[in-house]
């Protein structure tokens, strides 16, 4: 079951917030979280990540 995202971040902000990381660890995951903020797929959400499902 998908969990369900905050209402308190856009993609706007989470990508700012990538943008602004040292740690490529937690730049990945913000991208993998601005791109589901857009609309995309757990699967895309998970390349971009470099994570499985």
């Amino acid at each position: 079951m998908p969990i369900a995202l905050c209402q308190d971040f856009d993609p706007t902000a989470t990508w700012a917030a990538a943008k602004l990381s040292k740690d490529s660890g937690q730049t990945r995951r913000l991208l993998a979280l601005a791109a589901i903020y857009e609309g995309a797929s757990r699967t895309q959400a998970a390349r971009i990540g470099g994570m499985t499902l």
